[in-house]
């Protein structure tokens, strides 16, 4: 007989065979991976395509201003989290991550058949940023639901791999945006991929979309929402209700992906791709380079999200947290030193060490969050300190690196920047007690409803 789902409760639609188990896990790789596709190829053009075609004739500061709109979507992520936290604690977690693709998925294909500056004037950077708007609605509500249906569907001695399995999505997603951005600059060499090849990538979402749509039908609705909706359980308003009782804890947890999301911004963001790839700027290096090193670096991102999540449930969410933030304040100080060698090979080492540390304090996040709030507001308590932490981490983190080096003429501020976020993503984890395999169902929502921060009443 197969490991009953997070905490030993038997609902309808409890997850019952290993077949089921692996095909939940399949849908949220994909659809996960999709919609960071999606996000992170607007990340990765905006270094090297959005500064000459939307921006340029806004001024010498064409290229602050670019980067600016990477962080311009990170301030819609709240409504996006909002909607999705209110409609995923009353409506299901599966309908919610349905909307989220379909959205992702049209304003990125929309991006793809913008027309320039050149063509439309001022429309065109407007049109553009409305739509990277939508991208930061639709993923301000994708994660929380994608969490959820991996976590809550879990064994309780495997959550951390389970969730494991929403968090790969993003280096996949960089993977993928940063391989067929690079595969472009082969197809469509020099002008050939400012005038056409760049909006290939953004097209192709069309044909993702509908592999992510067909995938995620097949799943069943998470079993803690199917048992909260046969008891009549759910929250009437599950936002107000996360503010009244758990608003420090919001904002802990907030810090925690603040750390973290900070210094993966570097690459997803495309600072590493813009700076290395200035013909202006000190290294100049080759485009279709720099984008086979980001790719490389986002296998070993991905190979060491995915052992945090399994070494979390053998060391517990906590430990593994801080052995992370400890790898990944190596990777830090190791970033620019390899980058500025100007060393394609070295490049790809800088960001190599630094993925490493990155997978071990962004895998075990599901499973963290998803123990730290109690059934009924989950999708919102997840979805929201997400969003929140996206904000003061990873929105501006491209935009204050390269305000930084116009100021400075160095790196050395940036790297200091990111350490100090690494610190308070640290300092945000020593504040939290560890409640691994904690039980999930609706009948422990007294048990889950304790504060687990330090120095406060469990009771």
């Amino acid at each position: 007989m197969s490991e009953q789902p997070s905490g030993g409760f038997t609902p309808t639609g409890t997850i019952a065979s290993a077949a089921d188990r692996r095909r939940v896990v399949f849908a949220t790789i994909v659809g996960t991976t999709v919609e960071w596709y999606d996000f992170f190829i607007y990340a990765t053009a905006v270094g090297l395509v959005f500064g000459q075609l939307f921006f340029a004739p806004l001024g010498q500061n064409s290229a602050l201003i670019a980067f600016a709109t990477v962080g311009v979507s990170f301030l819609f992520r709240p409504l996006g989290a909002f909607l999705a936290g209110h409609f995923g604690d009353k409506l299901g977690r599966k309908t919610v991550l349905m909307w989220t693709l379909i959205l992702m998925g049209a304003a990125t294909a929309l991006i793809g058949v913008l027309p320039t500056y050149e063509a439309i004037g001022i429309a065109a950077p407007v049109l553009l940023v409305l739509l990277r708007i939508l991208q930061g609605i639709s993923a301000g509500g994708e994660w929380g639901g994608a969490v959820l249906m991996a976590v809550e569907h879990a064994p309780r001695r495997r959550r951390g791999a389970f969730g494991a399995s929403p968090q790969i999505g993003v280096p996949l997603g960089l993977l993928l945006a940063s391989g067929v951005m690079a595969l472009m600059t082969i197809v469509a060499p020099g002008d050939q991929f400012l005038a056409w090849g760049w909006r290939i990538p953004f097209l192709l979402s069309v044909v993702l979309i509908l592999v992510g749509y067909y995938v995620r039908r097949r799943v069943e609705e998470s079993p803690v929402f199917t048992e909260l909706a046969e008891r009549k359980e759910k929250a009437r308003m599950p936002i107000v209700q996360l503010f009244r009782e758990h608003a420090l804890l919001v904002l802990i947890a907030a810090f925690v992906f603040a750390g973290n999301n900070a210094v993966g911004y570097m690459t997803t963001g495309g600072y590493i791709q813009g700076y290395a790839t200035n013909p202006e700027g000190p290294l100049a290096l080759d485009r279709g380079a720099v984008l086979w090193a980001v790719t490389g670096s986002a296998v070993t991102w991905l190979l060491s999200t995915l052992a945090a999540g399994f070494v979390s449930d053998r060391l517990g969410r906590r430990t593994t947290y801080i052995l992370g933030w400890v790898l990944q304040l190596i990777g830090v100080f190791a970033l620019f030193p390899l980058v500025n060698t100007g060393d394609i090979g070295l490049l790809f080492l800088g960001l190599a060490i630094l993925t490493v540390g990155l997978g071990f304090t962004y895998g075990p996040q599901a499973a963290l969050y998803a123990e730290l709030f109690p059934a009924s507001i989950r999708f919102s308590g997840v979805s929201i300190s997400y969003a929140i932490g996206a904000i003061l981490g990873g929105a501006f983190a491209p935009t204050i690196a390269t305000a930084i080096v116009s100021a400075t003429g160095s790196t050395d501020a940036v790297t200091w920047y990111l350490a100090g976020m690494t610190l308070l993503g640290l300092v945000a984890t020593l504040l939290l007690r560890d409640r691994s395999g904690i039980p999930l169902g609706p009948d422990h929502e007294a048990e889950q409803a304790r504060s687990p921060i330090h120095g406060l009443s469990e009771a």
